[in-house]
């Protein structure tokens, strides 16, 4: 008898632990429907911090794993920003060929040098549309498909998914820029992509310069809502200091069009800004011609200046000269020549990465002149300070305490310093120079 009351109170125990359980069950699946709770979800690379030089990189334009990769690499640049050309990996419809097109083997080369990616998911593809753009629900169909597949193959990277290459403008967006059909495209692409690589992250939409009219209108249609990342190419033929009120105004407008949060949590969702490509050749924009020092100097400069207005990525235009003609734009961008020979762009990029590796801008120091640049840097303790003048060369005075240092000039010459009272004088250049500062605590 009693062993049959056991049996029935076991019973009963499981119905009742069942009963429950779905209870629970329904209860919790209702609440996550409401938004009242939410599950852990996989999260994101981070954008990297802002010291050097965690966000500097370089544009290319190779697939495989070449000695450029080494090259990259040794400079300090931690990015590289290339096409992941839909045609180029999609030539039968429906059929993905990551390893013939190089795209495999360039992936694990960066992999193995440290180098983080940003992949360009971009231009067009016969198969679907009829001209460098996406205009037809099929076209934009079988564009997130094949974005999807590229996000699924090199899920877990960390890699900067950006869809389309300066869609603004009718070289990249024929017959004619549409932003009605652009953000469609992003619209239909994003929520593929996030769902493929939780590791990554959305960036758009790279546009040509920073339009700030195109871009209102994208806001419009909900371009915020789908990224997680704005980027923007602030080319330009003025020197880089010149892109601090722009990025002022661009922030401004993103906080008008940002999508809202909680009300009471004032919390609204963050929208950071990279620089995804901006370099200066030495035939400028304007015609003139730049030097390779001067190249050096818009270098190292901007990748400053970006790191000051906090740009966590600064993708520089580019790796190397595309030819070999000095009339001809495109063919000396380079960082290095059409034949790997370094310029003295990639020396500056080399000595700002090695001699503030891992500092942080702390903040811009009163030189008493809006021409003049200075910015004093922090490392667990340790004191830098990188100047420099958009003018003519002259003397400052470095408002910094007693010390002694290392000055490191802007292609890697050292000299020792000593300095026994407040302010030290320094001739201040166009190229910018490094302050190593030594000295014992107070």
């Amino acid at each position: 008898m009693n062993k049959m009351t056991n049996l029935k109170r076991k019973y009963v125990f499981k119905v009742i632990l069942k009963l429950t359980q779905s209870m629970i069950n329904r209860h919790f699946i209702a609440l996550l429907t409401l938004g009242v709770i939410t599950l852990p979800s996989r999260a994101a690379s981070p954008l990297p911090e802002l010291t050097v030089p965690n966000g500097f990189g370089v544009n290319i334009h190779f697939r495989g794993e070449p000695r450029d990769l080494d090259l990259i690499a040794d400079a300090g640049f931690k990015f590289i920003r290339m096409d992941l050309t839909w045609g180029a990996v999609e030539r039968k419809k429906g059929v993905y060929e990551f390893e013939k097109s190089g795209y495999d083997a360039l992936t694990k080369g960066c992999s193995k040098r440290g180098i983080r990616i940003l992949y360009i998911l971009d231009y067009s593809n016969r198969l679907y549309e009829s001209d460098r753009s996406v205009r037809t629900e099929q076209g934009r169909r079988a564009f997130a498909a094949f974005a999807e597949a590229a996000a699924k193959r090199y899920a877990g990277k960390g890699i900067l998914w950006e869809i389309w290459n300066e869609p603004n403008i009718k070289q990249f967006w024929r017959p004619q820029p549409s932003v009605e059909d652009y953000c469609k495209l992003v619209e239909e692409t994003t929520p593929r992509i996030k769902k493929a690589d939780p590791s990554g992250l959305v960036v758009a939409p790279a546009t040509s310069t920073i339009p700030f009219n195109w871009l209102q209108q994208c806001f419009k249609k909900g371009l915020l809502k789908w990224i997680d990342v704005l980027s923007v190419h602030p080319y330009r033929p003025q020197p880089p200091e010149t892109v601090i009120k722009d990025y002022a105004r661009l922030r401004e407008l993103i906080t008008r069009y940002v999508p809202k949060g909680d009300p009471a949590l004032r919390e609204h969702k963050k929208i950071p800004i990279i620089s995804g490509e901006w370099g200066y050749s030495n035939l400028n924009w304007d015609k003139t011609r730049l030097s390779n020092e001067q190249q050096a100097q818009y270098l190292a400069r901007e990748f400053l200046i970006n790191l000051y207005q906090g740009i966590p990525v600064s993708i520089w235009y580019d790796w190397k000269n595309d030819g070999t003609n000095p009339n001809e734009r495109e063919h000396n961008f380079g960082t290095v020549t059409h034949d790997l020979k370094p310029k003295a762009a990639y020396l500056a990029a080399k000595t700002l990465a090695s001699a503030l590796k891992s500092y942080r801008i702390e903040k811009r120091l009163d030189l008493g002149s809006e021409k003049d640049f200075a910015f004093k840097l922090t490392k667990n303790g340790n004191e830098a300070v990188a100047f420099w003048t958009m003018g003519k060369e002259h003397e400052v005075t470095l408002p910094i305490r007693p010390g002694k240092g290392m000055r490191i000039d802007m292609l890697g010459s050292k000299t020792s310093l000593r300095w026994q009272t407040d302010g030290l004088k320094l001739t201040v250049s166009q190229s910018p120079q490094y302050l190593l500062i030594k000295r014992k605590p107070r």
